[in-house]
């Protein structure tokens, strides 16, 4: 259903890119050299060395659009959502771009004709690509290139697809109307006329001829879909299926094809290959380094630790991972050795009496979490990603909050969406849970950048944070 739609419109906003960004590239120059709003002081560099450029800057901003699945992505976005992402991976683009420059280049090109070319191509891009899309939306509303389909099915599953196809008219799918299981006093869904039932499928698709047939039946209709599927093989009709799996799909789901044989992959990860790789480099290199800068704090903490309460500095406790694994999460030891001895395992409270008097302060900072950093050096743990929870809580919350444990599809986290969000401590777990799920699904390497930029502004001292 989207791939033609996302053929088309790729094809154009790659057209339309490579046309902007050349434009913006080139007039940035001509805006700098010819119109300065500061007096050029080092002379005037050939236009030749920045045209030359031109085709390099489209390749890297193709591939680096690519990679942000501008191109082909697996759903349709609003407007201010897809504006979003156009500027987000912009930015990106003109950075790597900036740091190739730099890397590999004696010649240094002007600040002020970058600062032209990041506004101007970011203003280019999205005017464009929503002028494309709503350009198409409109041909399509008019008739044009429209493609006929009849929604068969009942339930949610049926109305959200018949909605959704509503909704986004620039995929140029028409629905004729829904055919039911069985006869219903119904007369429309979601717009749609209510057409007939499975008793009058064949006679309906005789009549309407469409171009495609969407089934959408409930899981108590199952029994129906061989009976509707035979009616259809000596058809030309596309057929497309939509499972009845919406409930067990909290992270979404991809068709994969094994050898002619298709399988339904349910909650992936989206957190594999090249993006796995690349956050695992980081997350090494930059929690390592961060180790070595912070060597001085982490060494005053610990002369506190040990002077303002007996036993050990660091404290070790297990925690659950990845895919349920298990690991021991490291901390400066903030409460008194015999926390527990009483209780068992038990959430800290405010004006919690089992801290010790560095303690208070490290938990109200933050800065008890810092050895966390070895955590993340060793694999057990990321930078960024939900956190981590133990076992016997895990256990609890596992029957109480639905899909709880898909948290645990990715590693977990020193800080996170939930975190810089302000839904830490002793606060709604549910709301927790739904960023965490939130983080997954739209996991990029920008969003981590982004969270830790967060947690640096706004993320280490919390009212929460106890």
């Amino acid at each position: 259903m989207l791939k033609q739609y996302h053929h088309t419109a790729g094809t154009l906003f790659r057209v339309a890119d490579a046309i902007v960004i050349s434009f913006a590239w080139i007039i940035s120059y001509w805006l700098r050299f010819y119109v300065p709003l500061i007096e050029v002081t080092k002379g005037f560099p050939d236009f030749e060395t920045y045209l030359a450029l031109t085709p390099l800057i489209v390749i890297l901003w193709w591939i680096t659009f690519s990679q942000h699945r501008l191109y082909r992505s697996k759903r349709m976005l609003r407007r201010t959502h897809e504006a979003f992402r156009v500027l987000r991976a912009h930015g990106v683009a003109l950075l790597y771009f900036v740091t190739l420059t730099y890397l590999f280049s004696e010649y240094k090109y002007s600040r002020g004709v970058l600062l032209y070319f990041g506004i101007i191509g970011a203003i280019l891009l999205v005017f464009f690509r929503l002028t494309i899309r709503n350009s198409l939306r409109s041909l399509r509303k008019r008739g044009f290139n429209l493609r006929y389909a009849i929604a068969v099915g009942s339930g949610p599953m049926l109305e959200d697809v018949v909605y959704k196809l509503r909704r986004f008219p620039e995929l140029g799918i028409q629905i004729q109307g829904v055919i039911t299981p069985e006869p219903t006093q119904t007369q429309t869904i979601q717009g749609a006329p209510v057409i007939g039932d499975f008793a009058s499928f064949s006679k309906i698709l005789e009549t309407k001829r469409p171009d495609l047939i969407l089934l959408a039946l409930p899981r108590k209709n199952a029994s129906e879909l061989e009976t509707l599927l035979s009616s259809l093989k000596d058809e030309t009709i596309d057929i497309q299926l939509i499972p009845d799996l919406h409930e067990f799909t909290a992270l979404g789901c991809t068709i994969e094809d094994f050898d002619g044989l298709p399988l339904v992959r349910l909650n992936d990860s989206p957190l594999d290959g090249f993006g796995a790789t690349l956050k695992r480099m980081t997350d090494f290199t930059a929690a390592l380094i961060g180790m070595l800068v912070i060597s001085p704090i982490l060494l005053v903490i610990a002369i506190l630790v040990k002077l303002t309460s007996k036993g050990p500095i660091f404290y070790g406790q297990e925690r659950m991972g990845l895919d349920g694994r298990t690991f021991k999460m490291y901390k400066f030891r903030s409460m008194r050795t015999d926390a527990e001895e009483k209780t068992g395992a038990v959430w800290a409270v405010k004006n919690d009496d089992r801290r010790t008097p560095i303690g208070t302060f490290l938990r109200s900072t933050s800065l008890d979490e810092l050895p966390q950093l070895w955590n993340v050096v060793c694999g057990d743990m990321s930078l960024v990603g939900p956190r981590p929870e133990r076992p016997v809580f895990v256990a609890q919350f596992r029957n109480e909050i639905p899909h709880y444990m898909l948290r645990h599809k990715v590693k977990a986290g020193i800080t996170g969406w939930a975190q810089v969000n302000g839904w830490r401590g002793d606060t709604s777990l549910e709301r927790r849970i739904e960023c965490d799920l939130y983080y997954i699904r739209n996991w990029s390497y920008t969003l981590d950048l982004k969270i830790l930029l967060l947690t640096v502004w706004k993320g280490f001292v919390n009212k929460n944070a106890y």
